[in-house]
């Protein structure tokens, strides 16, 4: 053998073991890219799709009875009413609970200026549910925040 095939005989050598090194080199790469996609997420939203929602709070208050106004002064007219108010936070079911007697005090108020009439569509129960929300937002105590009521479930509600 010449010197000159010596040499591309080497050449040859070295160039096959550069590009077997640049192979594993890109296939590591690779590899690793690929683990760490499958690792993590594909969108920050994806997690939050797939946690389970928050645990309702909910604050189930005793049944009310009370007199309705009617325009033909007719006493018999009562409702009957019992409800469960979903709360944000267990603290606003605490505070509630601590100051029920104020929180039934709003609501009677409430009840018994309410007609017959109105109560007896979907319509009027509906707004019933936001006039109970907005007369339970105001604070009970000077200095702590607003009651938050997210939605008012009725669990009785006979018309009389």
């Amino acid at each position: 053998m010449t010197d000159s095939a010596k040499s591309r005989s080497g050449k040859r050598k070295l160039l096959i073991l550069m590009v077997v090194i640049v192979a594993l080199i890109g296939c590591g790469v690779a590899g690793y890219t690929v683990w760490k996609r499958m690792k993590a997420p594909a969108d920050p939203t994806a997690v939050a799709k797939h946690q389970p929602p928050a645990i309702p709070v909910f604050f189930a208050l005793d049944t009310f009875t009370v007199n309705l106004i009617n325009p033909d002064n007719d006493p018999d007219r009562v409702l009957y009413v019992g409800f469960t108010l979903r709360l944000p936070d267990e603290e606003t079911r605490r505070r509630m609970s601590d100051y029920l007697p104020e929180i039934r005090s709003r609501l009677l108020l409430l009840l018994s200026r309410q007609t017959a009439a109105s109560l007896a569509s979907e319509h009027g129960k509906e707004q019933l549910v936001t006039q109970i929300k907005q007369t339970l937002a105001p604070q009970l105590v000077q200095g702590q925040p607003q009651q938050a009521v997210t939605d008012v479930l009725f669990t009785a509600f006979i018309l009389r």
